[in-house]
């Protein structure tokens, strides 16, 4: 069972000295229309002409730029994508990875968002990525 924590307690891991880093999953246009503070982009599925397509270099490309051991939390949009990427860093041998619930907007409910994500939430948010973390960038050492 993968752990799962909330917006705010992934801002606090994020923000304290233990070492966490943040994979945004999502694709790269929506990365760059806003993610949260500090966040590297490694998309899980790629679009494409025939929409999203499952990105075959994710786990390489985490491989390349991160040890067994790193703290790593997964977001993406809604929860989906991000719990997905968990589950395949597990199985490829990670040992500390967690997701955030909610993704940067939220998970659906029945009448709209259910359970409200980073930026519903007021946390800070970034349209300029950190050096080294744009996905071409990442990839490249893969």
């Amino acid at each position: 069972m993968i752990e799962r924590i909330s917006p705010e307690e992934a801002k606090e891991k994020l923000e304290s000295d233990e070492g966490y880093v943040y994979i945004d999953v999502r694709d790269v246009s929506e990365f760059e229309q806003g993610h949260p503070e500090g966040a590297v982009n490694i998309p899980v599925l790629e679009r494409g002409l025939m929409g999203m397509t499952p990105n075959h270099h994710f786990v390489a490309v985490c491989e390349a730029n991160y040890t067994k051991d790193q703290k790593i939390i997964t977001g993406c949009l809604r929860g989906g994508r991000s719990l997905r990427a968990a589950e395949m860093l597990i199985s490829a041998g990670f040992t500390a990875v967690i997701d955030m619930r909610g993704g940067f907007d939220g998970e659906m409910g029945p009448g709209g968002i259910g359970y409200e994500g980073w930026s519903r939430r007021g946390l800070p948010v970034s349209t300029e990525p950190k050096p080294g973390a744009r996905y071409e960038e990442l990839k490249n050492k893969a």
